[in-house]
């Protein structure tokens, strides 16, 4: 049993990345019929009733105690409110895709300037070999992305949400680590997105446009809650429960290069040479930080 478990450990990361760089999709397929705020509080709300569910009839243990609920509201609030909110806002108000990809994959070197800072942990401090990989990681981002950079309009407004939703993500993945007890994940999982939930509402009077439920709509939704939700934040919090903060965070180095590989089948795409080195940058990358 130990040996099987070992073995589907070893892939997590991979279906992690799969299933994170589709958020690409969803979002493009979601983004022209609703508003950002709209669509994620109805995204985060059926999530948090699906993993709620799954809880009662799996008979999850609960979290004991106020501080894991309101640890676990704090870490839901940042890394599916606070991100996804800003990030998606930041699309809708102009901002090219390419650039907010950009923004969001300094996560990695965020998180790992912080531990490297401040951590008392072996484990979170990196070596030559780790940062040399985060570098890599980030360049493959840039090339990736270089010819995107000119998409979309950029002002002050879309980037300071951009960069918001970089510090939730971010300031997320640390606290989770930092503050977390061992916790079941079905009810971890409804507690966080119920949050986030709750983070959204006060947002939704201050849009103007109207839900329109277009087939696309209901698919990017579908998709958005049972496999980016249930399937990829899942994973997310499951490996930063079991591993070091740095070295999952670097695996958002590879979602730019796969969902522009998603985009290219999907929608057709170019697939451009740069595409191609950003992949093998990134993945080298990963690889460095990851042993």
């Amino acid at each position: 049993m130990d040996a099987r478990l070992e073995r589907w450990q070893a892939y997590v990361p991979a279906v992690f990345v799969a299933i994170w760089s589709t958020g690409f999709v969803a979002a493009r397929l979601g983004m022209p019929h609703a508003p950002a705020a709209s669509f994620l509080a109805l995204r985060f709300a059926l999530s948090a009733l699906c993993f709620g569910l799954w809880a009662l009839l799996g008979r999850a243990a609960w979290p004991s105690g106020r501080a894991q609920w309101g640890h676990l509201a704090v870490v839901g609030g940042l890394v599916h409110g606070v991100y996804l909110l800003s990030s998606w806002s930041a699309v809708k108000l102009g901002l090219g895709a390419g650039t907010m990809a950009l923004i969001a994959g300094m996560q990695p070197l965020l998180t790992a300037l912080w531990f490297s800072l401040s951590s008392a942990d072996a484990a979170e401090r990196l070596g030559p070999r780790q940062w040399l990989g985060l570098l890599l990681g980030a360049a493959g981002v840039l090339v990736v992305v270089s010819s995107k950079l000119g998409a979309g309009e950029a002002s002050a407004a879309n980037i300071l949400l951009g960069l918001l939703g970089l510090c939730g993500i971010t300031a997320g993945s640390i606290y989770q680590r930092r503050f977390l007890a061992p916790c079941d994940t079905r009810s971890a999982m409804g507690i966080q997105l119920a949050a986030a939930c709750l983070l959204s509402l006060p947002l939704l009077p201050f849009e103007t446009q109207s839900m329109q439920w277009h087939g696309d709509l209901v698919a990017a939704m579908l998709w958005s809650v049972l496999v980016l939700t249930l399937g990829g934040s899942s994973l997310l919090f499951i490996m930063l429960k079991h591993g070091a903060a740095t070295r999952v965070s670097s695996l958002m180095f590879l979602t730019p290069p796969c969902a522009a590989l998603i985009a290219h089948f999907w929608f057709g795409e170019s697939l451009a040479w740069a595409v191609v080195l950003g992949m093998g940058l990134s993945a080298l990358g990963v690889r460095l930080v990851m042993r």
